[in-house]
C-alpha cells in the first residue's frame, strides 16, 4: 500500500588511531542520525584483536542495541548498518553487517545500492559451493570479494576484481584481516563521505552522521575509489571510470536528510532551488501553501518566498508512528495514511490552497492526502511536485511501484489531475530539476523520469515488471 519511496541502506565506517579507543558507541551514533534511511534492521560489527565481533538485529538502532551490548562490542575498528529491504526479505538472516571467516579471510561487510546481475553472479557462487545465510545481493559482494581474495591473497586487487563484475549502484564500507575499507562504485550513484577529527575517520553515507560526532567533513569518497585505512594510514585506489557519474536525483529530493552534504552539496540547497524554480513554473494564485512533510518542506518554503503566499503548517505528521502493514481495504488503507498525518483545519477551511510534495508514485497516498484536505474544508487545492513524473521502475535500490503501477505511465496531466483529486497538478520540469541540483545532466541518474539508464538492465528484469 505504500506510496513512498524508500532507499536500501545507511552505512557507517569508523577508525580510531588509538588502539584502546571501542568505536561501538561512535558507530551507534553514526547510524542513529542515518536511521531515515533504513527502519528494518540494524547491525555493528567491530575488530577487537583479530576478531569482529557483531550484533545484528530486528529494528530501529534503538531497538536493536542497549548501553549493555554496546559496551561489550570492543575494538577500535569496526561498521554499521541500517536496512530498508529492495533485493532480499524482511528477515533477521539479512541483517548486516554480514560476517565470514573462511580459509584466508576474515570480513564483516555492510552495503548500499542494489546491482542488476546479483542473480547471475549468485547462480555462480552456488556452483562453486558457496552457502548463503540470506537472500540479499549484499552478500553476493561478501562472497564474490572472498572468492577473488583466496585466489589472490591481496584485498585490494580483490574488491578490483569483484567491482568489475558488478553492474549497478553500490557503496559499501568492509573490514578485511583488520583492515577498514570504504568503496563507492565508479559511477557514484550512491551517496558516501569521509569525515575526520585528530582522533577518528569516519566513513559514512551522509554528512549528517558527521554532526552528531563532531566530525568536520572532508569530502565525498570519489566514484570508482577505494579507500584503504591500515594501520593509521589512508591510501587512496582508483578503478577505471566512464568519464561521468550517475548521481541518484532522489538522494537530493527525498531520502537523505536536508541538512546532509551529499555528492558535496547541500540537500537543504537543492531543495530550496526546487521550491524557487517551481514557483517560477507554476505562479498560482492561492491563499496558503503547504507541505506534504517532511522532505518537502525547503521547498515549500521557498515557494511561499519567491511567490508571496504565506506558508503555514497544513499537514502535521505523527513522528511517533513507523510503518503500517498492508490493508486489505481502500478505507483500511485511507486510515493508515491518517494515523500518520492529519490536517489542520485553520489553516485550510475556505481557502486556495497549495500543496508541495517531493514526488508522487502510485498516486494512492496523494489521493488520501487531497481528501483530508478538502475535507477540511480547503476551496480550491492544487498540487505541485519537486520531481517529474516517474515513468519507469528503479533497479538501482529504490523500492518503486512496477511499471504498470506507476500513475503518471499513459495518462495526461488532466488524467492524473482528476484521479488524485485536485484542481491543478504541476510537475517541475525536467530542466528545473536539474538546474535545481546544480549538476549537469549527464552525471545524474535520471531511469526512473526517462527510461534512460546509466547501466544495461538485463531483459528478464524488464520482464518482471510486465
Amino acid at each position: 500500500m505504500q506510496d513512498c519511496l524508500q532507499d536500501k541502506c545507511g552505512i557507517v565506517g569508523i577508525y580510531s588511531y588509538e588502539e584502546s579507543v571501542d568505536v561501538a558507541s561512535w558507530i551507534y551514533s553514526g547510524l542513529y542520525t542515518l536511521q531515515h534511511r533504513g527502519q528494518e534492521s540494524a547491525g555493528i560489527s567491530v575488530l577487537k584483536e583479530g576478531r569482529i565481533n557483531t550484533h545484528v538485529g530486528m529494528g530501529l538502532v534503538s531497538d536493536v542495541f542497549d548501553k549493555d551490548l554496546i559496551d561489550i562490542l570492543n575494538g577500535n575498528v569496526g561498521i554499521g548498518h541500517v536496512r530498508y529491504s529492495t533485493t532480499g526479505e524482511s528477515l533477521v538472516e539479512n541483517c548486516q553487517p554480514f560476517v565470514e571467516h573462511k580459509d584466508d579471510i576474515i570480513i564483516a561487510f555492510a552495503h548500499n545500492g542494489d546491482f542488476v546481475n546479483s542473480k547471475l553472479l549468485r547462480d555462480e557462487l552456488l556452483e562453486s559451493g558457496f552457502d548463503f545465510k540470506s537472500t540479499t545481493d549484499s552478500e553476493v559482494i561478501c562472497h564474490l570479494i572472498i572468492d577473488e581474495y583466496n585466489k589472490t591473497k591481496d584485498a585490494i586487487i580483490a574488491i578490483q576484481n569483484t567491482c568489475q563484475r558488478l553492474i549497478g549502484s553500490y557503496s559499501f564500507v568492509t573490514v578485511i584481516n583488520g583492515v577498514l575499507y570504504a568503496v563507492r562504485d565508479p559511477l557514484g550513484m550512491k551517496p558516501l563521505s569521509i569525515g575526520r577529527s585528530d582522533d577518528f575517520v569516519v566513513i559514512a553515507s551522509e554528512s549528517v552522521a558527521f554532526d552528531s560526532l563532531d566530525i568536520a567533513y572532508e569530502r565525498t569518497i570519489e566514484p570508482g575509489e577505494i579507500l584503504e585505512i591500515k594501520d593509521g594510514v589512508e591510501t587512496s585506489h582508483k578503478m577505471p571510470t566512464p568519464g561521468h557519474t550517475a548521481n541518484c536525483m532522489f538522494e537530493y529530493l527525498y531520502f537523505a536528510r536536508p541538512d546532509s552534504i551529499i555528492f558535496d552539496k547541500s540537500v537543504y540547497e537543492v531543495r530550496l532551488n526546487i521550491g524557487e524554480r517551481l514557483a517560477k513554473e507554476y505562479p498560482i494564485e492561492a491563499d496558503v501553501v503547504i507541505a506534504v512533510p517532511d522532505s518537502s518542506i525547503p521547498a515549500t518554503l521557498a515557494y511561499a518566498r519567491a511567490s508571496g503566499i504565506p506558508y503555514a503548517e497544513g499537514l502535521i505528521k505523527n513522528r511517533y508512528v513507523g510503518r503500517t502493514f498492508i490493508m486489505p481495504t481502500q478505507k483500511d488503507r485511507d486510515t493508515a495514511v491518517k494515523l500518520k498525518m492529519n490536517t489542520v483545519s485553520s489553516v485550510l477551511k475556505d481557502k486556495r490552497v497549495i500543496v508541495i510534495d517531493d514526488s508522487v508514485v502510485r498516486g494512492t497516498t496523494s489521493r488520501t492526502i487531497i481528501k483530508m484536505i478538502r475535507e477540511a474544508g480547503a476551496k480550491e487545492v492544487h498540487l505541485l511536485i519537486g520531481c517529474p513524473e516517474i515513468i519507469s521502475p528503479c533497479y538501482y535500490g529504490i523500492a518503486m511501484a512496477t511499471k504498470e503501477e506507476l500513475l503518471a505511465v499513459d495518462r495526461t496531466n488532466e488524467e492524473i489531475r482528476d484521479i488524485i483529486g485536485v484542481d491543478s497538478v504541476g510537475y517541475i520540469s525536467m530542466e528545473g530539476l536539474v538546474e535545481s541540483i546544480g549538476t549537469p545532466r549527464e552525471d545524474l541518474c535520471l531511469g526512473c523520469i526517462t527510461e534512460e539508464y546509466p547501466t544495461i538492465i538485463p531483459p528478464e528484469l524488464y520482464k518482471d515488471e510486465e
